[in-house]
């Protein structure tokens, strides 16, 4: 008999989102003017799907950026302002912390805010899986970072984004969630060729306009 899901399986997800001036520097010379735009977009397909998906019962951005605050908090999200102002894992501490305090009850945990093909479905499905562990990740596409933790409590949440994620998490005891169907999940943008292969799977409406926009511009 298939061992049932631990409590909680409810989650309260922090999406950390950077600065526009120094976000997806790696996608200037495609988008050009238009990359804080696009950035922006990323983060409220992002947001949006996160929203939607049955297993979130709440979701925490972390940013310091005037314009994500009021378009993210306009889909619903509780936006707070990055304090500690010293890189992405300190962001996501706070943001964790204010997320217990505001979900009590939730599990918590940390979401990329640049999945612009992100279906509820698919993040359903890994939260689900997560509920068995007292902590799990999801990698990238690469198979080098991350783009999902979480964790049943504040206490078992310890993040290592950065370089080579994925090792980090996983000497540090986390589970690594192996699972089909979760491609959008695994989709972060930070360059052409992932906004080409998130294109495939299917952009955001957000995002998806701000491509067209941007593709409406090159030539051939």
């Amino acid at each position: 008999m298939p061992t049932p899901p631990l409590t909680p399986t409810i989650w309260a997800l922090v999406v950390p989102v950077k600065r526009f001036d120094v976000a997806k520097s790696r996608l200037r010379r495609l988008a050009g003017d238009l990359r804080e735009q696009l950035a922006l977009a990323f983060a409220c397909d992002t947001v949006a799907a996160a929203l939607a998906c049955p297993s979130v019962g709440g979701l925490v951005v972390v940013t310091s950026e005037p314009s994500a605050r009021d378009a993210l908090g306009a889909l619903g999200a509780d936006v707070v302002p990055d304090v500690p102002d010293a890189g992405l894992n300190p962001a996501l501490r706070h943001g964790v912390f204010r997320a217990a305090e505001g979900f009590p009850g939730c599990g918590v945990g940390a979401l990329s805010s640049d999945l612009p093909a992100l279906r509820p479905a698919e993040l359903e499905l890994a939260l689900q899986a997560a509920a068995g562990h007292p902590s799990a990740f999801v990698c990238d596409a690469t198979g080098i970072g991350t783009t999902m933790l979480v964790a049943r409590s504040v206490t078992d949440f310890a993040p290592s984004f950065g370089h080579r994620s994925r090792s980090a998490h996983r000497a540090a005891g986390v589970h690594e969630l192996d699972l089909e169907g979760i491609a959008t999940l695994r989709r972060d943008v930070d360059t052409a060729v992932d906004l080409h292969d998130a294109r495939r799977l299917g952009l955001g409406p957000r995002s998806a306009e701000v491509v067209a926009e941007i593709l409406g511009r090159t030539p051939g």
